[in-house]
């Protein structure tokens, strides 16, 4: 028997089709070079001193405030006014692992989102998929002032699976009982170093495969 107990699962990239493609959208719209965004992205990291991502994704600044901070590190004719739209008409649902969620749902499994995300954005992500049908816990990077990989992240959704158990669930929520699933590997890496069993997505099929195989 297995000892999972819970699910925590990523959002985009893994309930998603990946990020990449959503990327490239906006490169072929714009006609901007691939690699440019990131390239502007480490320019103004090292201008500012920190990863605008990060602080976007840590809601310690907001998106029109990134929005300006990147466009500055960008050429002229590449205009980074509109991205959120583009982006989003790119990103798509991965119905297979989305059924498999809702799947993991019924029989019995405690089920978390833990995503990096943005604060602006929540609406549009949330639009892509049945989230609170899934997902009895949702933490949001933007609105708890961290992200993944940092450690606190996964022990603020442990805490929170904690809080949400029923009666049957004495003890609360321990790593040990936890598949974590993601497609970044060093947000795996973290759960694994945490405790968590961490699948880390690459396809449907590998993904379902692995994750069915954690919870025999």
């Amino acid at each position: 028997m297995s000892a999972i107990r819970a699910v925590i699962s990523d959002f985009g990239g893994v309930l998603t089709n990946p990020l990449w493609e959503a990327f490239a959208g906006w490169n072929a719209r714009v006609g901007a070079d691939p690699g440019v965004l990131g390239m502007a992205l480490h320019k103004a990291a090292e201008k500012h001193g920190e990863h605008p991502l990060y602080a976007l994704e840590k809601g310690q600044i907001s998106e029109t405030e990134f929005t300006a901070i990147v466009q500055a590190q960008l050429p002229s004719e590449i205009q980074l006014d509109g991205f959120r739209e583009i982006y989003f008409s790119h990103l798509h649902p991965n119905e297979p692992m989305i059924e498999l969620m809702r799947d993991l749902r019924r029989r019995g499994l405690r089920m978390a989102m833990l995503t990096n995300n943005v604060r602006e954005w929540e609406p549009l992500w949330r639009a892509k998929l049945p989230v609170d049908e899934i997902f009895e816990v949702v933490v949001d990077s933007a609105f708890v002032g961290m992200r993944k990989p940092e450690p606190e992240i996964y022990e603020l959704t442990l805490e929170r699976l904690s809080e949400t158990a029923g009666s049957h669930d004495t003890g609360g929520i321990r790593a040990e009982d936890c598949l974590f699933v993601d497609d970044v590997d060093v947000n795996c890496g973290m759960a694994t170093e945490l405790g968590m069993t961490a699948v880390q997505y690459v396809s449907p099929e590998q993904a379902i495969a692995d994750i069915e195989r954690a919870l025999a």
